[in-house]
């Protein structure tokens, strides 16, 4: 009993003393530590020796921000400035998270050059704008980033200030400005065409696919209309392939096994084939079965053939079926002439061509070549 006391005495005792620890924090708060201008003055001069117009060591800030971004920003201006400068290009010294490091200096080089006074145009931004876009860059609206502002300016050329604005905030803003004669191109296009800020965002995402699978792609003789119908198509198919690889990621186990998008398909190995005679020799004609084992590939037959195979991706999938594309090479084209379907026991339950036709009586004998190679049974 008196050692139950004794421990209810101290736990009060400990109590008391927690409740005055907080009291004294309450009424003693920690001195906070002063701004770190030294540090400001460093990051704002770095990379950018001798473009100073002002010595550090006579900075005076009336500053309470500890803040590091906005340090920086006021080094910066102090060190550099001499005329007011938009915020698109000082947002740099605030932030410069997910910029790569030589983009991170061109933009603070291009700050301190136009808080100066002197030419951007000179400075280097000559390699993308002409004079005329530099003027409109850096006098860009309030509200616009370094990549919205540098898209004004080239949007505002081609157009009035809404059209710009809508070029400015799409997906072109953020592609790469080793591509800007491409680019470029396509802000032309849909400028004059008045498309939507959505509307550009869908058709950059395809632009960019089609620059991926070719670095050459080229907007010459094409027009809104044709661009929307093949975006159309692409985003129907990437909507298919994803829908695909969705069935994939139900089958746990057998996504734990094969990239998900990929199938392990038949054990069979492609096929090719190349024609005896002189003019299919001279014509370097080739036959080729080649099995289709991912999600892109059944997506592609399928819309090159004009019928439904991409919906067979679950069977091929769960291993039930496995899907051949019969094509003729001659020299560097290729023409896909049927798609095949197997069972799992390599019998071939169906074969169509463009639009689901049935085979012409030279692509079954090439078939049958194949067929009797493989040990492929033909119903």
């Amino acid at each position: 009993m008196a050692h139950s006391m004794i421990r209810r005495r101290q736990e009060a005792e400990r109590q008391r003393d927690n409740a005055y620890e907080i009291t004294l924090r309450r009424v003693f708060a920690a001195a906070r530590p002063a701004p770190d201008f030294g540090r400001a003055l460093d990051e704002a001069r770095a990379g950018l020796a001798g473009q100073a117009i002002r010595d550090g060591a006579m900075w005076r800030p009336k500053l309470k921000t500890r803040d590091p971004g906005r340090l920086r920003l006021a080094a910066a201006r102090h060190l550099y400035a001499r005329y007011p400068v938009g915020t698109h290009l000082e947002v740099i010294w605030m932030s410069d998270d997910g910029i790569d490091p030589a983009e991170q200096r061109l933009r603070r080089r291009w700050y301190a050059t136009v808080a100066r006074g002197d030419s951007l145009y000179k400075a280097g931004a000559s390699e993308w704008m002409s004079r005329k876009e530099v003027h409109a860059f850096l006098n860009a609206p309030d509200g616009l980033d370094f990549e919205q502002a540098f898209w004004f300016a080239i949007a505002r050329g081609m157009g009035a200030d809404a059209t710009a604005f809508r070029v400015a905030r799409s997906k072109i803003a953020f592609t790469p400005r080793s591509q800007i004669n491409f680019w470029r191109d396509a802000a032309r296009l849909f400028t004059s065409q008045a498309a939507g800020t959505e509307e550009i965002d869908d058709l950059a995402d395809y632009l960019a696919a089609r620059l991926r699978a070719d670095a050459s792609y080229s907007l010459k003789g094409r027009t809104l209309a044709s661009l929307r119908r093949a975006s159309d198509e692409w985003h129907r198919d990437v909507a298919a392939i994803a829908r695909i690889e969705a069935m994939q990621r139900r089958q746990t186990a057998f996504a734990s096994q094969v990239p998900v998008g990929r199938w392990a398909g038949a054990g069979l190995p492609d096929w090719s084939w190349r024609p005896p005679g002189e003019e299919a020799k001279a014509r370097r004609e080739e036959y080729a079965m080649v099995q289709l084992t991912s999600a892109s590939d059944l997506v592609a037959e399928s819309r090159a053939m004009h019928h439904c195979v991409w919906t067979y991706a679950e069977k091929c999938i769960a291993g039930y079926a496995s899907i051949w594309s019969l094509r003729l090479k001659s020299g560097k084209s290729v023409s896909r002439l049927l798609t095949v379907e197997l069972d799992r026991r390599h019998r071939a339950v169906q074969v169509r061509g463009f639009g689901n036709r049935v085979a012409t009586s030279e692509e079954n004998r090439v078939l049958d070549r194949w067929a009797k190679a493989n040990g492929v049974w033909r119903l």
